[in-house]
């Protein structure tokens, strides 16, 4: 079971401004992970559920994170039925991403009120996910569209809340493109945690590189 409401959820995005991304099959390495995303200030992490025995890898993560890591809110991604978003949710996955608008994971989220993010594309599919209760928006890939596109968005939908993943960058420049279009957060990946960063186990690099993107963030939202 969820372990935070999905406005403590929405808040926390809120609040820090990035969600990050992150997928290993190795379990040592990704408490590592974890625990510099924690130390640097992260307050929430999606684990992409993309390879085989992932579900395993979640289980342990989320386990450590809440025995270890209080405040730290995990949740899934790459979700793409009803019944994987109902498994991660009972092993206590906080939220749920998903790269389309699935109609059947938002009737299993709500059901538990758990959050869920899908990916959207278009006004069309925007509108679409927030009559289902959607209350943050993935714009993926948001190297697609890019800020103009959200910029566009929140003129006649202020009340929108977008996420964009995939394009965006630790740079400053990128990030105040995007919170100056109008993001309620950003979601990043290996743009923050690199296959270098993974490779060389550089742990505190990686804590020091979040807790300055997230000072960077603040300064510019």
């Amino acid at each position: 079971m969820a372990q935070y409401s999905r406005i403590e959820v929405v808040n926390s995005m809120k609040d820090t401004g990035m969600v990050p991304l992150f997928y290993h099959p190795d379990i040592a390495l990704g408490k590592k992970v974890l625990k510099a995303c924690f130390d640097g200030g992260a307050r929430l992490m999606e684990f992409t559920a993309r390879g085989d025995f992932a579900y395993e890898v979640f289980l342990e993560l989320n386990k450590y994170a809440v025995k270890e890591l209080p405040g730290m809110i995990m949740g899934v991604g790459s979700i793409t039925d009803a019944g994987a978003a109902s498994m991660f949710m009972q092993m206590g996955a906080n939220f749920i991403v998903t790269p389309s608008l699935r109609e059947d994971i938002a009737k299993v989220c709500n059901r538990r009120k758990v959050l869920w993010s899908p990916g959207c594309g278009s006004l069309t599919e925007i509108n679409a996910a927030e009559e289902l209760g959607c209350e943050v928006v993935k714009l993926f890939p948001g190297s697609t569209y890019g800020p103009g596109f959200v910029k566009a968005i929140k003129g006649p939908q202020p009340w929108t809340s977008i996420m964009p993943t995939g394009g965006v960058s630790t740079d400053e420049e990128n990030l105040k493109g995007w919170f100056d279009a109008g993001v309620t957060c950003v979601g990043m990946g290996s743009k923050l945690i690199s296959k270098e960063i993974l490779n060389a186990q550089d742990f505190n690099g990686l804590k020091v590189l979040v807790e300055s993107t997230l000072n960077t963030i603040q300064k510019i939202k």
